[in-house]
């Protein structure tokens, strides 16, 4: 039988894997709570919550949002930070896709390990 290699990824597997990458620092998530705790926040704010310097939280923010989970809108000499409401809809909506692929009687404890 013969195996064939995929060409490519598909575009929901790189979203997600871009998602995954954004949230893979312990900052990003901080961040994530504190603009969903604040629904919009600016990021000198973030900075005072944080046990980060402004660059790094900016560095951050960009990662965040490159990934489309959190927007910014110019407000003067400062940013304006708030989670996309459409981002966060499709990386709900990627990851639940992973879950629910995922058998659970695969991840239980118990259960002899199939893949070793």
């Amino acid at each position: 039988m013969a195996i064939h290699k995929r060409a490519e990824f598909t575009a929901a597997e790189q979203r997600l894997a871009a998602i995954a990458k954004a949230l893979g620092h312990p900052a990003r998530v901080a961040i994530v709570r504190l603009l969903a705790q604040r629904q919009a926040c600016v990021c000198g704010e973030l900075v005072l919550e944080l046990p980060l310097s402004q660059s790094t939280v900016s560095q951050h923010l960009k990662e965040l949002k490159a990934a489309g989970l959190v927007q910014g809108e110019v407000d003067g000499p400062r940013v304006c930070y708030c989670l996309d409401a459409a981002g966060w809809t499709v990386a709900r909506q990627l990851l639940g896709d992973l879950l629910a692929e995922v058998p659970v009687v695969a991840l239980a404890p118990t259960a002899a390990p199939s893949c070793c």
